[in-house]
């Protein structure tokens, strides 16, 4: 059986081999995503200038109000939606997709559907 240590480690190797090749820049920031146990959190990051442009997560009183539980992919949905309309506020609407070591599945693929749907570029 693997252990809950194993995989977070085999996840953190996994990111900083794709971080490696996946940079956000001022004109392409990364969308970055975290998923916990119980919520899911995204950043739209600049790389260059190290500093994040605009963040969402179902740990924010707004969105807990919206969905009941923070790890379902109904509430990764809001997230997408949330960080894409934050996003385009500032001027964003081309990003870089970044996993974090996630499956592209479940709840990852439902916040990066959303978000595309709501005015994304990726």
């Amino acid at each position: 059986m693997i252990s809950k240590g194993d995989k977070e480690a085999g996840r953190a190797r996994r990111h900083k081999r794709i971080r490696m090749r996946l940079s956000g820049t001022a004109e392409r920031p990364r969308l970055n995503v975290f998923r916990s146990e119980q919520h899911i959190y995204a950043q739209v990051v600049d790389d260059v200038a190290q500093r994040t442009l605009v963040s969402a997560s179902t740990v924010e009183q707004a969105v807990r109000g919206q969905v009941p539980h923070g790890n379902t992919v109904a509430a990764a949905q809001e997230i997408g939606k949330l960080v894409a309309q934050r996003a385009r506020e500032i001027g964003v609407t081309r990003v870089v997709f970044d996993r974090g070591g996630y499956l592209y599945h479940g709840r990852v693929q439902a916040l990066a559907d959303a978000a595309r749907e709501a005015g994304l570029e990726f």
